[in-house]
């Protein structure tokens, strides 16, 4: 089958299962990780003349990116949607802005990151995106719409992210050669 028939079928059948309410379980060990990775790796093997490749090749060649990628892109939308009051969950019910922050460095609404001592508490929603969130532009805070945030995000090129999006848990850092 054509691979652009199978990566749609994918993106329409597969990747929706396994992403479906991912801010709110999303793993944090490595081994959990693994086994949902997985699934895309399996996939993108199946597609002609993408097995000799590493796992890496063929999501640069696909334009995928590793699904822990797309779990932290979509905690930090969700985040953006809380602060523009398009979630149904305040930002403030989860977040404290943090009123104390020294000079205007990235931006002006930044969010207070609480000392967690227990793994369950530390991998929660609103613990685990702070550091992506404060390192985002002012620009991108004051996108005026979603989609707008989403191609701020996409423009700004950011790269080397790694050690923010992923957790100390991870394996390796995040493949991020091709964007958000």
């Amino acid at each position: 089958m054509e691979p652009r028939i199978m990566l749609s079928l994918y993106k329409t059948l597969a990747r929706p299962h396994v992403e479906y309410c991912s801010c709110a379980w999303n793993p944090s060990y490595k081994k959990d990780k693994e086994l949902l990775e997985k699934i895309q790796h399996r996939f993108t093997k199946m597609i002609i003349n993408m097995r000799e490749k590493t796992y890496e090749e063929r999501l640069k060649l696909l334009g995928l990116w590793t699904l822990e990628e797309r779990r932290n892109r979509q905690d930090i939308i969700e985040v953006f949607k809380m602060y523009r009051g398009h979630s149904s969950v305040a930002l403030q019910e989860l977040f404290e802005i943090d009123t104390n922050s020294k000079g205007t460095r990235r931006h002006s609404c930044k969010l207070k990151k609480v000392r967690c001592t227990r793994d369950i508490a530390r991998y929660f929603f609103s613990n685990r995106v702070i550091n992506r969130w404060n390192a985002l532009d002012q620009s991108a805070v004051d996108a005026p719409s979603i989609n707008a945030f989403k191609q701020i995000l996409v423009k700004s090129g950011i790269t080397g992210w790694a050690s923010l999006w992923t957790s100390p848990l991870s394996p390796r850092p995040c493949w991020s050669t091709i964007g958000w």
